[in-house]
């Protein structure tokens, strides 16, 4: 018999269905609480109702055919698939709560008709009864582990479902590198040796640090890192449907927003560093110009504060317009330079609203998006699951860009480290067909420069 016992909280199962099984060793425990909380989250078609029905189906396949005094004494742990249970040599028990609690084991101000409550109620009731065993409730909820603390109870975070320990050393997509002018001739391409410079990841930027503070993309790795120079979008050089570069990451940005080699683009940055201006010029220009698209598809998350979007009027355009506000403020810059006089930057906007759809998340499922440029914002707000299936929808020739600021997280079953944009940056860092960067530098206006940095 197992000596630890771990108390599942329901956000735990809800963000990794499959989080029963990476304890196999130890036994686990449920309480009737969060089999209630699971059976009132899985009506629905979002990913949080589609992981509680998963859950359910799980448990469902341990405990079946089990009679109460099987399920009292406890359930092997064995992995199950969608229709068989495969056993397990050397596997701990699955316990569900068979015994009353109550409020008596709290402090007078913990009653017990909230459901974290009674959840702590069950775990004080627990320890009582299995004295000699250790017990830790996981939990992602903070402060449900600071009442468990303060009542003498092991809590501790959910760290499985963690892409980072530390986002800090997340990938930035560049890096200043000391290039003298033997070793990289200003404007040629040039190869070094591998030994020689840090470790570098496929279409990284290299800001050289000599007197030119040259710019250049990693195109190749091996033994040796081939490297090339990027293309100049700074004022005075080439444009993206008319917007240039106002910084080196701007810069090195639009070098991957057009490159052909590259499927998937992921970028992060604080509000106003230009992410969504970046991509929509270079989707349009891609689009309208070069004609390598057919038109450009835009998607988010729908994290609101108040009603779902079945809530609201109209077609399914029509429902995402409130989420798409970044979308025609900056439809409206780019805008501002087309076409001479008022009419012609109607008859230009039109254009531009024609080819450019609006899409929700959740009615992508089965489909398939062929010679499509598609911009999924706010990524931050989005699962690995949600993610894996967006990207799982792109076809042949088409692009895709995903941008957010993982500092802004509106989910209340995410963090930073745990975001579905974050897990994407670190799974495709190394593949040869990615690209991915940090933007620094906001470009809004001083005012909201000023008001990041010191607000």
């Amino acid at each position: 018999m197992s000596t630890r016992i771990f108390v599942f909280d329901t956000n735990v199962l809800l963000t990794d269905p499959a989080a029963l099984f990476r304890f196999m060793e130890h036994d686990v425990f449920i309480p009737m609480t969060v089999l209630e909380e699971l059976d009132a989250a899985k009506k629905g078609v979002s990913d949080l109702a589609r992981s509680a029905r998963e859950v359910s189906r799980r448990l469902d396949q341990l405990i079946k055919d089990a009679s109460a005094a099987q399920i009292e004494a406890g359930i092997p742990l064995h992995i199950t698939s969608a229709d068989s249970v495969q056993e397990s040599s050397e596997s701990g028990k699955l316990l569900l709560q068979t015994f009353g609690s109550s409020d008596s084991n709290l402090p007078a101000g913990l009653p017990g008709n909230s459901q974290d409550n009674q959840i702590l109620s069950a775990v004080v009731t627990l320890k009582s009864r299995e004295s000699n065993r250790d017990v830790t409730l996981l939990t992602n909820d903070i402060n449900l582990r600071i009442k468990a603390q303060a009542l003498g109870i092991h809590a501790e975070d959910y760290y499985n479902d963690k892409v980072l320990n530390d986002v800090d050393v997340l990938f930035a997509g560049y890096q200043d590198i000391d290039l003298t002018p033997e070793r990289s001739p200003s404007g040629k391409d040039f190869t070094l040796p591998a030994k020689a410079v840090p470790p570098l990841s496929p279409n990284e930027g290299l800001f050289a640090g000599n007197e030119t503070s040259d710019e250049y993309i990693v195109t190749a790795l091996s033994e040796e890192v081939r490297c090339k120079p990027s293309t100049s979008f700074y004022p005075g050089h080439q444009n993206v449907w008319g917007i240039h570069a106002r910084n080196r990451e701007q810069n090195f940005a639009l070098n991957l927003l057009t490159d052909d080699r590259i499927d998937i683009v992921t970028m992060l940055g604080a509000a106003g560093t230009g992410k969504t201006l970046l991509a929509l010029a270079a989707g349009l220009t891609q689009t309208l110009d070069e004609g390598k698209y057919q038109e450009i598809i835009v998607t988010r998350e729908t994290i609101s504060l108040g009603e779902d979007i079945g809530f609201l009027p109209g077609t399914e355009e029509e429902k995402m317009t409130p989420w798409m506000g970044a979308l025609v403020d900056n439809l409206e810059v780019l805008n501002s330079g087309a076409g001479a006089g008022e009419w012609g930057k109607a008859a230009t906007l039109d254009l531009l609203h024609k080819r450019i759809k609006i899409r929700s998340m959740g009615f992508m499922r089965g489909r398939t998006f062929t010679n499509r440029f598609v911009i999924v914002d706010e990524a931050q707000n989005m699962t690995a699951k949600q993610m894996r299936a967006i990207i799982s929808r792109a076809g042949a020739g088409t692009k895709l860009v995903c941008i957010g600021n993982i500092a802004q997280i509106d989910s209340p079953y995410l963090s930073e480290s745990t975001s579905g944009l974050t897990y994407v940056v670190k799974k495709f860092r190394s593949w040869s067909h990615s690209g991915h960067i940090t933007l620094q530098q906001g470009e809004r206006s001083r005012l909201a420069e000023f008001a990041a940095q010191n607000l």
